[in-house]
């Protein structure tokens, strides 16, 4: 199973402000511990959200609205995608984590990556799930 840990964005990673070097030691030491253990597959943090921009779908139409966006609490700062055998697992490993954002309260979520095989009632030949992991090995093989 995969899960996505997505760290929800506070006043200070909107104003752009830089962790700690105390807490990026402590974040870098923790994500080691996840790489050690194969549960890390990925992890980022992210600019604010004034350097973002979001896509308006409306039919054919498409609208460019530039950041910054107004509600920090919905805003994501970062996320890391871990691979373990269960939500419970993930929320273990979630549970020793330093707090990325001190100072404050932040909630991280935890949500369930949808895997190939969870397609397979809408995809009876298995043609489109097979075309998906082509795909997934083209974009693995890219980033080596």
């Amino acid at each position: 199973m995969r899960f996505m840990v997505i760290v929800k964005a506070d006043k200070n990673s909107e104003a752009g402000i830089l962790p700690s070097q105390q807490l990026l030691a402590d974040m870098g030491k923790y994500n080691e511990e996840l790489v050690k253990a194969g549960v890390m597959l990925a992890g980022e943090g992210l600019q604010p959200s004034s350097k973002g921009a979001r896509v308006r779908f409306s039919g054919d139409k498409r609208t460019v609205i530039d950041g910054p966006f107004a509600e920090t609490k919905e805003l994501v700062a970062g996320f890391w995608i871990w691979k373990v055998n269960s939500k419970q697992e993930a929320i273990e490993w979630l549970k020793k984590c330093p707090n990325p954002m001190p100072g404050t309260e932040p909630e991280i979520e935890i949500r369930q990556i949808f895997e190939a095989e969870d397609f397979a009632a809408s995809d009876p030949t298995g043609e489109l799930r097979k075309k998906e992991e082509e795909l997934r090995k083209t974009v693995e093989s890219n980033q080596r």
